[in-house]
């Protein structure tokens, strides 16, 4: 997950707690969300340490034990999701559209996956907590480090690890799709990687509340993320997320431009054929 940093529109008024009714949704909403997340993480540190025993650097347990925390956490949220599509076989890798940071619930609710981001993002308060239960792949933009990230991020592709990325390198407002960066693909090319590698493209499409924003979901430009998840906590009915898996993308006889060209596109389209749905 990266920084919203995106601000070519205008953020919207983020709507506020207004009274006990308000508060008492954030209450019970948020602290049983929290408390599933917290034993999350303590049950997950001893489970990786027997799953480790058996299956080296392979995560068989513990991918589905995220994925059922993720989808048990935007259950006491209330928010609805659904996937539409099947999730790919064989070694690869996903690179999806970035909205929110709900994102790491809804994709994760829809297929184990391992988020691959920034490493400041790990300092994130809330956030360092559901980075901590995913797993999540942290790289340093350090020109020196590259070498060794490449064999890291090649390492866990081999040990079955379904990496995803988001190539705009910024969330929206969530309902477009910006230029993917060709330069993230370049990973992908890497000799070292196992034959037969395939890119799974994966769109998110967030649907509001009734009588909300359309863009309600999305966290970008300068908005708070404390100021964010009590707007999305204290909403009195909540709304739902579709995630959409398309087609593998096989990475033989293809490029980096290539590669992010085929994938933004069925993003973009997928995202667009959600929206005509609402």
């Amino acid at each position: 997950m990266t920084p919203a940093t995106w601000r070519e529109a205008e953020p919207i008024a983020l709507r506020r707690p207004r009274g006990p009714r308000d508060w008492l949704r954030v209450l019970r909403r948020g602290v049983p969300a929290i408390l599933i997340l917290l034993i999350g993480v303590l049950l997950i540190l001893p489970l990786r340490g027997v799953e480790r025993l058996f299956h080296g650097p392979r995560r068989p347990w513990t991918g589905p034990h995220v994925q059922i925390v993720c989808r048990l956490v935007l259950w006491v949220m209330g928010i609805g999701w659904q996937r539409e599509g099947v999730p790919m076989q064989g070694p690869g890798a996903v690179v999806a559209n970035h909205s929110s940071w709900l994102d790491i619930l809804v994709f994760n609710a829809a297929m184990p996956v391992f988020f691959v981001s920034k490493s400041e993002v790990a300092g994130w308060p809330g956030i360092n907590i559901l980075t901590r239960v995913t797993n999540t792949h942290f790289v340093t933009r350090d020109p020196k480090l590259a070498r060794q990230q490449a064999e890291e991020f090649a390492a866990r592709i081999r040990a079955g690890h379904r990496l995803l990325f988001f190539p705009e390198g910024t969330s929206t407002d969530g309902r477009r799709v910006l230029p993917f960066k060709p330069t993230l693909f370049q990973g992908f090319l890497d000799p070292g990687l196992p034959q037969g590698l395939a890119i799974q493209p994966i769109s998110a499409t967030y649907h509001a509340p009734a009588g909300q924003d359309p863009r309600f979901y999305g966290w970008w430009a300068d908005m708070e993320l404390g100021s964010h998840l009590l707007a999305v906590l204290s909403v009195r009915h909540q709304g739902r997320a579709t995630v959409r898996l398309h087609a593998p993308l096989p990475i033989r006889a293809e490029t980096r431009k290539t590669l992010a060209a085929k994938s933004e596109a069925a993003i973009r389209k997928g995202l667009t054929e959600a929206l005509g749905r609402c």
